[in-house]
């Protein structure tokens, strides 16, 4: 290794379970590529500064409440979430920001939600242990009145929220192939051995992005030899991948759908000693866009899924409560769903997506 290791947070941080996630960086008029370290819990939130004059939607209008619950931080991704949206609530004066613990599965949460309901917020904000599980949760607020913000794992009922914003889950796995297929292509390997290392299968995002994987894949005439499917953790990911490269004693290509459970695939291939192929992540994290800056891992590319999507959901859930529409837009309200694109991130460009990093 050279003097930069991305394998350094497996020592670090892996018993905490700090994983390299994924994310669509960038909500074009939603929110600007800033950031602020000065909001406290570890730096880099993702925040659409207040500015009346340059944005009319930032202007201080009504005082409103706004109710938030997501997963405990038991990843870098999940953690960056609820910073991003503690960090976009302090920008605005007129907002109130009310958060409740999710606890540790969807049923807590759901207890949780119902309390939240009984405090009678002008908005909810809610990324689910679950969407299908927490359905009923937002359909309960719909009712009382409350507009509810879906943020990420989708509702399955579009009664259940007022506005549904997410990441782009099977563009993630099309991007992943799509690099893939290109670096195969160019290196004129014509059946490349190409191995996957998913998130929760139980999660319908975990399903998109592999069918996404699957399906540009197959444009180029390839397909996977082998998938693993792990849980988002460090752990996790060095333990199946530690089986899968047992399974696979050659390999030309891997996509990792996550980079806070990558610390722990990079950690079982380095101890493997594996370096015969190229690897792809997920979700943007900070470390990972450093380790593909440096290029000396087999870690070359990840396609993103960013946490900044916590930033637009609290924008976007205060100008719903204050009944007010995107000034960028015709349309007086803001719209029913948004779903953020997800872009590749290479060498060549690390360094314009390092600031965005969790």
């Amino acid at each position: 290794m050279t003097q930069h290791d991305p394998l350094r947070p497996v020592r670090d941080l892996s018993r905490r379970r700090l994983l390299l996630g994924g994310a669509a960086v960038g909500a074009g008029a939603l929110l600007t590529a800033c950031t602020s370290n000065e909001t406290g819990g570890g730096g880099n939130e993702q925040v659409n500064e207040a500015d009346g004059a340059a944005n009319p939607n930032s202007a201080p209008g009504e005082r409103v409440v706004i109710g938030f619950s997501a997963p405990a931080a038991d990843h870098g991704w999940l953690a960056a979430i609820t910073r991003n949206a503690e960090a976009q609530a302090k920008v605005y004066s007129d907002v109130e920001f009310k958060t409740v613990a999710a606890g540790a599965d969807a049923a807590a949460q759901r207890a949780a939600l119902g309390t939240l309901i009984s405090q009678k917020p002008n908005v909810i904000v809610m990324l689910p242990h679950d969407g299908k599980e927490l359905n009923a949760a937002g359909l309960e607020a719909m009712k009382a009145g409350i507009p509810v913000v879906n943020l990420d794992r989708a509702f399955p009922d579009a009664l259940a929220y007022r506005l549904q914003i997410k990441g782009d889950n099977y563009g993630m796995g099309v991007a992943a192939g799509r690099y893939i297929g290109e670096q195969m292509r160019a290196k004129g390997i014509a059946n490349p051995v190409i191995g996957e290392i998913a998130g929760i299968d139980a999660l319908e995002l975990t399903q998109e992005r592999s069918a996404g994987f699957a399906a540009e894949l197959a444009v180029y005439g390839f397909k996977v030899q082998n998938r693993r499917a792990a849980q988002f953790t460090a752990d996790s990911g060095q333990a199946e991948a530690s089986q899968l490269l047992q399974a696979l004693p050659r390999m030309d290509a891997l996509w990792n759908h996550d980079d806070d459970q990558g610390i722990g695939v990079l950690a079982a291939i380095k101890q493997a000693n594996r370096s015969e192929f190229i690897m792809v992540g997920g979700a943007g994290s900070k470390a990972a866009i450093d380790a593909i800056a440096a290029d000396d891992s087999v870690l070359k590319a990840t396609v993103t899924y960013s946490p900044s999507m916590a930033s637009s959901a609290i924008s976007l859930a205060r100008l719903i409560a204050q009944g007010r529409g995107m000034s960028d837009l015709v349309e007086l309200q803001v719209p029913k769903e948004i779903t953020l694109a997800s872009e590749t991130i290479t060498k060549e460009n690390a360094s314009q997506y390092g600031k965005l990093g969790f």
